[in-house]
């Protein structure tokens, strides 16, 4: 503000609980002009830039953030499977319910539409493994069936989807692919490269529909607190028209949320070619929809067996996980984007992968150096200390789902052992370090709710219980300040959002407990956002709450 000049707010809030920020602390008020923070400080404060046209908003003693930043999930997709069969642990935790739900959306579905499932983990089916291609077969002959595990990197098709596919016992298996056999027979298992054969057959989201969606899941999103996201694979569902969705979105206001686009830019399906030839390159955009990144697959996910180690999972000496792509083919991607003025956020859960990519991240920045890049590493979940050391050197940034400790901590015990799961996802680590981790939750591959995210930087505990390495619990300011000012820099835009402070965004989330005074469960368990504001104007509001 100028030297002399005082602006009259559009709005004050007041009466609350208002954490600014980890350096900056609580106050009981604000003011928002033109979308932003005009001040900070006390309700009397306040009463400098309070005009005849001011709106006061009283949060009653409620507790305030900064909107949370959910670093890494997919929109399109979280908008798409609200209408899939729910086959998450909490809804289907057995094979039998599993199976049934799917039937009974057979038998209310025309034939030969596509049944579509997602979330079920087989380490928490009472079956202790994947679902079966007969088992589909059995609950819907006439329909093509797809389900797919939580993580997304493993599907379990019927036989009618692979034959709509072409895909039988001699269909040549992708390089970074799978497709199972038992007994010369497919089983159903199709993981990483290989899944996009059998959903090649799948009809693509129109544009409509993925406009819906954005609405949707965004709208989802802001009853969470969730103000500003980063689309983790932009192209992933219909490829280059999901750039147009989204601005179409934005163009008749149907986009909910700010987005930052991480674009896809895995060999024969990236849409980074046809962006760049666009001008879309990392920054191009406004505070609303972005241009962020490009997104490449190195390894597929821990508990599918599919992650990328330098050491073999349980019970199997010959299974290392998915390695997608060779050095050499990495890091010609890498340097060709990097060269292009892109920032990289690429996918890396396995030591292995993370060191593989940490390699071609080093090498095109000795290549092209640029000392503010802040290229990523999505996940980032089994990292070791000589990697850390390598990125701090490098300006390499962790983007993990700390939630991934709540709802899949039990199943790394189980496939890799405690030794190796339970320091994996080391937050304390790396906010000791300077990495400035930020977080999300891969949504649909865990659910948005922040709480269990918040949980589980809290105490490490899973679901169950388990404590993953206590060593790594945070404080409840450092998991806000994760959820908050680093989901912005991880995106580069740390002066634009992320605190509340004077001149950035008035972006705000309040919710029903004070979180700074809370335990841990009751955040977990007794805790919802009762109002959103995004720019401030109110976005959500709870009724009743």
């Amino acid at each position: 503000m100028p030297a002399g000049q005082c602006f009259h707010a559009d709005r004050i809030v007041h009466n609350g609980v208002i954490w600014c920020g980890l350096a900056e602390g609580v106050v009981e008020a604000l003011a928002i002009w033109q979308g932003k923070i005009l001040a900070t400080g006390t309700r009397q404060d306040m009463e400098a830039y309070r005009g005849e046209r001011t709106e006061l908003l009283d949060l009653q003693g409620q507790f305030a953030t900064p909107g949370l930043n959910d670093a890494h999930l997919h929109l399109i997709s979280v908008g798409l499977t609200l209408n899939w069969v729910d086959a998450t642990p909490q809804a289907a935790p057995t094979l039998a319910s599993l199976l049934a739900a799917i039937k009974q959306q057979a038998e209310s579905t025309p034939p030969g539409t596509w049944i579509r499932a997602r979330g079920y983990d087989q380490t928490k089916l009472d079956t202790g493994r994947h679902p079966l291609r007969a088992e589909l077969d059995a609950v819907a002959p006439n329909h093509p069936v797809m389900v797919v595990r939580a993580c997304g990197h493993v599907s379990i098709f019927n036989s009618e989807a692979f034959r709509l596919a072409g895909v039988d016992e001699t269909t040549a298996v992708p390089e970074g692919g799978l497709i199972e056999q038992a007994s010369g027979a497919l089983t159903g298992l199709v993981a990483e490269n290989a899944q996009g054969l059998v959903r090649a057959a799948i009809p693509k989201a129109s544009t409509d529909e993925m406009i819906d969606a954005i609405e949707s899941g965004g709208n989802l999103l802001l009853s969470y607190g969730i103000t500003s996201i980063m689309d983790a694979a932009v192209g992933q569902v219909a490829g280059f028209d999901e750039i147009k969705a989204y601005n179409l979105a934005k163009l008749n206001n149907r986009l909910p949320v700010r987005t930052w686009l991480v674009l896809l830019g895995d060999p024969k399906v990236s849409i980074v070619p046809q962006s760049y030839e666009a001008g879309l390159v990392s920054g191009v955009g406004d505070d609303m929809l972005k241009v962020g990144a490009v997104k490449i697959f190195l390894d597929g996910s821990a508990g599918g067996r599919t992650a990328w180690m330098s050491s073999p999972y349980l019970g199997n000496d010959n299974n290392t996980g998915v390695q997608i792509l060779s050095d050499a083919e990495l890091e010609a991607m890498v340097l060709d984007a990097h060269s292009k003025g892109y920032q990289l956020a690429c996918h890396a859960i396995g030591d292995a992968a993370i060191d593989q990519l940490i390699t071609a991240y080093e090498k095109a920045l000795d290549a092209m150096p640029d000392a503010d890049r802040r290229h990523r590493i999505e996940h980032c979940g089994f990292s070791t200390d000589a990697q850390h050391q390598r990125m701090v050197k490098a300006g390499i940034y962790p983007c993990p789902q700390q939630v991934f400790i709540y709802d899949f901590g039990d199943a790394y015990v189980s496939v890799l052992g405690e030794e190796r799961a339970l320091s994996s996802y080391p937050l304390k680590t790396w906010n000791e370090l300077g990495l400035k981790p930020a977080t999300g939750s891969d949504a649909p591959v865990c659910h948005p709710n922040p709480f269990p995210n918040i949980y589980s930087m809290l105490t490490r505990k899973t679901a169950k219980g388990t404590v993953m390495d206590a060593r790594e619990c945070v404080t409840i300011e450092e998991a806000l300040q994760v959820y908050t000012e680093y989901g912005a820099f991880s995106q580069k835009l740390e002066t634009v959002k992320g605190r509340l402070v004077p001149g950035q965004l008035a972006d705000i989330a309040v919710f029903s407990r004070n979180m700074l005074t809370a335990s841990p469960e009751d955040i977990l368990n007794d805790t919802h956002c009762t109002l959103a504001i995004r720019g401030g104007e109110v976005v959500f509001e709870r009724l009743n709450a």
